[in-house]
């Protein structure tokens, strides 16, 4: 049974232990709410939630460990042989679920008969053009060991399906009945379902902890393959970023510092364009301007929060970049030979900065309390100095965690990137030449038809981490900033 016909099996019984569980309180009680313990809603609750949360529960646990046990069993095998230089097991999994993927597609599609999907004997040859035709992507021709493992892991992912839903419903039946026959007049329903509520609450507040750790934990395994094939001190130290595609990275030279330069650079000419327009924006939207004119230029400057960045890369491309090599170009000064360049993208990231400088900083200066501006002013100071000795120092905490947002913002765009700054790696520091980011290339490595066993492909990972352990870095910091300032005023 597909999942999705499964999770609405599930609410459907549910849904009918709802109606029945209020109903046998109900008749428990003689129909006499005032002999029940809660009301008639909470008995069907109950029920409603005793079916729902272990299902899902056990739904949850066995979509997790299948994949492990499947892993487990299919890779008994897969022989030595199967394993070339500079892979190791789990990128040959990796295959293995892809070809598996890839004839489930097929026979979906009509190209290739369930009966030859299963068959043992088949020629691996046939199978491999059968893939293709399908569209499904092969990097190689599929080998014999390799097919029969396919056909085992799909075969065996079907029957744990299948078991799966029989163990779903059951488990959602006997919950049913069990939560029903609780349904009488002494039973506390209001507490039980109170008390899983408040579980649910704390799942659901523990979601952010749980996403971020694993984030981490799939960056960080997919690294640690990475590094296997790929020298740790040559990621990291390498001055040159030139991936041959190759297939094992022999010929890869795949250091991570022209990529790290461009991105720190092109993030830097950002929020130098975005953080002093946001900042004197949101000075004057607070500090200068009438109700009016508040009403009117704060939506009007929040718009350019909604923009996609799509559109902010084609006005680099057709507007920006034009702009620039008019007078930085040849017909000007001579320093800029294209249009796609730091500068560039740069310009276009501030723009697209400027509404999270601004708005954030406009609510946190506004957030200032007018006894301080007050005191200022019965001291004799003039509002522009009251701005800069009192309302601004005051609100600097806030504005640090602001610039903080636009540099992760700007640290981990990708589309203004690719469209205004080009994909050249290098190390340089002509703000007129293109460049490219770390973004910008996660992606191109795991788009195309690279091998995912290859080093070329799992760099992405590595990229990936090392973005992460920057960010956190900057976090870390603007902590320190924030408390050192902030001790100041407390």
């Amino acid at each position: 049974m597909p999942l999705l016909w499964l999770c609405v099996s599930v609410l459907a019984i549910a849904v009918v232990g709802f109606v029945f569980g209020r109903q046998r309180a109900l008749s428990s009680a003689g129909g006499d709410i005032r002999s029940l313990h809660s009301l008639p809603n909470y008995y069907g609750w109950n029920v409603f939630m005793k079916v729902t949360v272990p299902v899902f529960g056990v739904v949850a646990l066995w979509l997790i460990a299948q994949p492990m046990v499947l892993q487990s069993s299919i890779a008994g095998m897969i022989p030595e042989s199967e394993i070339k230089e500079g892979s190791n097991m789990g990128l040959v999994m990796a295959e293995v679920r892809r070809t598996a993927n890839g004839i489930e597609n097929a026979v979906a599609a009509g190209v290739m008969s369930d009966a030859m999907a299963r068959d043992t004997n088949a020629d691996s040859a046939a199978v491999t053009q059968l893939l293709k035709d399908a569209g499904q992507v092969v990097t190689s021709e599929v080998s014999q060991s390799l097919l029969n493992a396919a056909q085992a892991f799909r075969s065996m992912h079907a029957t744990g399906a299948l078991l799966m839903s029989i163990v779903a419903l059951g488990v959602a039946l006997a919950a049913a009945g069990v939560a029903a026959m609780q349904s009488k007049p002494d039973f506390k329903a209001r507490n039980a379902v109170e008390r899983g509520i408040l579980m649910l609450l704390i799942a659901a507040a523990s979601v952010a902890i749980l996403t971020t750790i694993g984030i981490v934990l799939s960056l960080v395994f997919n690294t640690i393959e990475f590094f296997r094939l790929y020298p740790a001190l040559d990621f990291f130290f390498s001055p040159e970023w030139a991936p041959s595609f190759s297939g094992r990275g022999g010929s890869s030279k795949l250091g991570i510092l022209p990529l790290l330069w461009g991105t720190l650079y092109i993030s830097i000419i950002a929020l130098l364009v975005a953080v002093p327009i946001g900042l004197f924006a949101a000075i004057y939207l607070s500090e200068y301007a009438t109700p009016r004119i508040r009403s009117i230029a704060k939506p009007m400057l929040e718009i350019l929060a909604g923009i996609p960045t799509i559109v902010y890369g084609l006005f680099a491309l057709l507007t920006i970049g034009p702009m620039l090599v008019s007078v930085f170009g040849q017909d000007g000064l001579g320093w800029m030979s294209g249009g796609r360049a730091v500068m560039t993208a740069g310009i276009a990231m501030g723009i697209m900065l400027i509404p999270f400088v601004s708005s954030l900083s406009d609510d946190i200066i506004n957030a200032v309390p007018q006894a301080m501006r007050d005191g200022s002013y019965g001291l004799g100071a003039t509002q522009s100095e009251t701005i800069k000795q009192v309302v601004i120092p005051a609100a600097l905490p806030g504005i640090v965690g602001a610039v903080l947002l636009a540099a992760s913002r700007a640290i981990g765009e990708t589309m203004i990137v690719v469209m205004g700054a080009g994909a050249a790696a290098r190390l340089s520091l002509n703000p007129f030449e293109a460049m490219t980011t770390v973004t910008a290339k996660i992606v191109s490595q795991l788009t195309g038809d690279s091998d995912f066993a290859s080093p070329e492909a799992l760099v992405a990972f590595a990229l990936g981490i090392t973005l992460f352990v920057l960010t956190l870095a900057l976090n870390v910091l603007a902590l320190f900033i924030v408390r050192k300032y902030r001790e100041q005023y407390e």
